[in-house]
């Protein structure tokens, strides 16, 4: 029996992407048997997983939003700069992913999420991918997202984890392992662009930083067998920024980019089903 899996990779706030293509998927009566996430990729994967209908990704859109205009997201530089001069490691709230999904997602633990899902961060010392596959979703989730500089490590079990895209950008290869036969790929837009060469400083490491993020992805893409079929939703963004922090959205570019992507899924889609 096919089985469909949802793959929701990385991005900050361009993850907000994400939202517009689910809503397109469940538009087009596509409902997943498995999700997997890392980094951003977690939160909304975790949200569908428990909720994959189309008022589930409505409740999903309406906190993007309230996120964004919370205030928190777009914290006063000198409180961030205050923190990051105490701790030297982080300047977000070490509270606030686990909190945020600790007050909406409604189920705490992975295995009670009615569809499967699992997410994955990188553990620190070892230098090895822990997939969460079962146990308190916030913690998890918050491991996956703990973008290095921004957040700090999260511990889980003793061990101490960074976000997930450092192991697993886009882990197409766990849905495979998993049994996945139609995969449905849930990107920010990166992807779609391809990297040239570096021609200032800062685009030396921001080109580096892709290259590490990208490759894994583009390897088991190439590597996807012949049984599986294989769906990377567009974007609809003309342009995606290579580097992408918290701090940067707005309500505006929020809904914007929601709605390019579930236009430019939905016609993908509709062209995958005639």
């Amino acid at each position: 029996m096919p089985t469909t899996a949802f793959v929701l990779g990385g991005g900050g706030v361009l993850g907000a992407t994400q939202v517009g293509m689910l809503r397109a998927l469940l538009a087009a009566g596509i409902i997943p048997d498995l999700v997997v996430g890392t980094s951003i990729g977690s939160v909304n994967g975790a949200f569908v997983a428990a909720d994959p209908t189309a008022d589930g990704v409505a409740r999903l859109e309406e906190l993007w939003r309230d996120v964004v205009t919370s205030g928190e997201m777009n914290e006063n530089p000198v409180r961030q700069a205050a923190r990051f001069a105490r701790h030297r490691t982080h300047v977000m709230r070490r509270g606030l992913i686990p909190d945020l999904v600790s007050a909406h997602l409604g189920v705490e633990l992975i295995e009670d999420l009615p569809v499967p899902f699992q997410c994955v961060a990188a553990e620190i010392e070892s230098s090895a991918s822990r997939w969460f596959t079962s146990g308190p979703i916030a913690p998890a989730v918050a491991a996956s997202c703990a973008v290095p500089g921004l957040f700090a490590p999260v511990e889980v079990d003793g061990a101490h984890y960074y976000d997930g895209g450092l192991v697993h950008s886009i882990p197409v290869g766990r849905a495979i392992a998993l049994g996945a036969t139609d995969i449905h790929v849930l990107q920010v837009g990166r992807v779609e662009q391809r990297l040239t060469a570096p021609s200032n400083p800062l685009d030396v490491g921001l080109v580096a930083f892709e290259i590490a993020r990208r490759h894994r992805f583009v390897e088991e893409i190439a590597e996807v067998p012949d049984s599986v079929r294989l769906h990377v939703l567009p974007s609809g963004s003309d342009r995606t920024p290579t580097a992408s922090l918290i701090g940067q959205g707005s309500v505006a570019k929020v809904e914007d980019r929601m709605e390019r992507a579930f236009e430019a899924s939905s016609a993908y889609l509709e062209g995958t089903t005639r």
